[in-house]
């Protein structure tokens, strides 16, 4: 079968999902159009990259030096999206304004690598890297502040992935533009992304917001287009499976094991009447799958799965990168090392030309921020999970998609860059960081018309303590919000 042939058949198919996802019930929001169009460019390849291919501009570059001059399209875009989503949340000021106070360690993390500019060896070019995260920010509170976030992420997320993945298996059979070759020499299998690694992540991210999705669709026996949606979210998943096997990425592969295993079992009442037991549950998977990843069990898998069964490089890099970080107090700079260091890698044996990233998330946060960057982004991490525990207790369906979002993007960072500001993987951990404060607000509503009450006013101090600094009027939005939000959920 030819590739345009492919193609019409795979669109047609792609309609088809969208068609069974349908929900008639579901009111309208064009601001989710933006997050849907931001994980299309996070999880395929650069708006330049495309344009390339149909003869519009060079397309993207992984040089170094040509990645200071930055791309005109892409800064186009970007600017684009940012102005659009300030727009969405200036007229979600107060729900959003409630988010980032309880969300303070992302705040703190935002203003300390916007300061890192200053010592940047190129200061320009590390702020307007640090506008593309901030970016990636604006998207994520865009879906945090919807008035139902958990229903709007799993909206977003069908939505990319009944477009990447099918056009992913599309690309890697029918066209040679969805295969290549690594480094070493060795093919790969890249989709719609531009390389495996990139191609597993989105995969296994997208994957565990549907395999949510498909276990809340299958619990809600009163949903007349239930099997439709069974339909459409199955079909994703099987696409999803065999993405992930022919991506040969051990690590996403892992990560994806472990998030769904993770919902599914506390979903369970063992662990739903035990709070104790979750925390084991979560920090113990968490502990193995990642102790596993950073001592080389990826690397056995590669090797059952009939690739090559070495570490490819990580831990050289590891050590020779290290030593290369100029201050350990405040790193090089935001996202400025590899500009700055990354020639001195070039004399490393098994060196490979074109390495830009140091394989792990927490030793990339460390060469840019130094330890004030890894104790920021560690704050984050620990304040995500322990929101998102809490929010278990209101809201266990919620709640365990928010616990693996936060395990499986600290486990997927032991060796994977998983922090940068264009990864699904940095996005789901600041949703993570946001959004759970908006998934107790939903439990918490009592009325939407009625004046904040007594009883009310006790359901609000059960929110996370740092949202005691919200004015009265604000504690009157979350209360008149989340009535709304939670008799549209009961209808979902």
């Amino acid at each position: 079968m030819g590739l345009t042939l492919a193609f019409l058949i795979f669109t047609v198919g792609i309609v088809g999902l969208f068609i069974l996802e349908r929900d008639r019930r579901e009111p309208r929001n064009p601001a989710l159009w933006l997050p849907v169009f931001w994980w299309l460019m996070i999880g395929s390849r650069p708006v330049s990259s495309w344009l390339a291919l149909v003869g519009i501009g060079s397309g993207a570059s992984d040089d170094l030096d040509a990645q200071l001059e930055g791309s005109p399209i892409e800064a186009v875009v970007l600017s684009a999206l940012l102005l659009a989503g300030l727009l969405v949340l200036i007229r979600r000021r107060q729900r959003v304004s409630a988010l980032l106070i309880s969300a303070w360690p992302l705040l703190l993390y935002l203003v300390y690598s916007l300061s890192s500019c200053l010592w940047s060896p190129f200061p320009e070019v590390a702020f307007k890297r640090w506008v593309r995260q901030l970016v990636a920010v604006v998207i994520v509170l865009i879906v945090a502040s919807d008035r139902s976030p958990m229903l709007a992420f799993r909206r977003v997320l069908f939505r990319t992935g009944a477009v990447l993945l099918p056009y992913s298996v599309m690309m890697i059979r029918y066209s040679p533009l969805g295969r290549g070759y690594d480094p070493d020499g060795n093919p790969m299998n890249t989709g719609v992304t531009t390389n495996k690694n990139a191609l597993g992540l989105m995969t296994f991210v997208v994957m565990i917001g549907i395999v949510w999705g498909f276990l809340q669709t299958l619990r809600d026996r009163q949903n007349p287009r239930r099997r439709q949606q069974l339909i459409a979210e199955g079909t994703l998943i099987i696409f999803g499976i065999a993405v992930l096997y022919m991506a040969h990425s051990a690590t996403s592969l892992g990560c994806f094991a472990m998030g769904s295993l993770l919902i599914f079992l506390a979903g369970q009442p063992v662990f739903r009447r035990s709070p104790g037991r979750l925390h084991v549950l979560v920090v113990g998977m968490a502990a193995v799958v990642g102790l596993s990843m950073a001592f080389g069990l990826d690397s056995l898998i590669l090797g059952a799965m009939g690739r090559d069964s070495t570490l490819t490089g990580r831990t050289e890099i590891w050590q020779a990168v290290i030593p290369l970080c100029p201050n350990p107090l405040i790193g090089t700079g935001f996202d400025s090392f590899w500009n700055t260091y990354g020639g001195h890698l070039e004399g490393l044996k098994g060196y490979i030309a074109g390495v830009t990233t140091a394989h792990n998330g927490y030793i990339e946060t460390y060469l840019n921020l130094g330890w004030l960057g890894v104790f920021s982004v560690s704050l984050i991490i620990l304040g995500a999970y322990g929101r998102a525990a809490r929010s278990f207790r209101i809201n266990p369906e919620d709640g365990r998609l928010m616990l693996a979002l936060v395990a499986t993007a600290a486990v997927y960072s032991v060796t994977e860059a998983g922090f940068r500001s264009l990864t699904p993987s940095w996005f789901i951990l600041v949703l993570a960081a946001t959004a759970t404060a908006a998934s107790r607000r939903d439990q918490s509503a009592v009325s939407a018309s009625e004046p904040v009450t007594a009883a009310d006013g006790m359901l609000i101090h059960s929110l996370d303590s740092n949202q005691a600094v919200l004015s009265t009027f604000s504690q009157r939005e979350l209360v008149r919000n989340s009535k709304r939000d939670s008799s549209y959920r009961n209808t979902f």
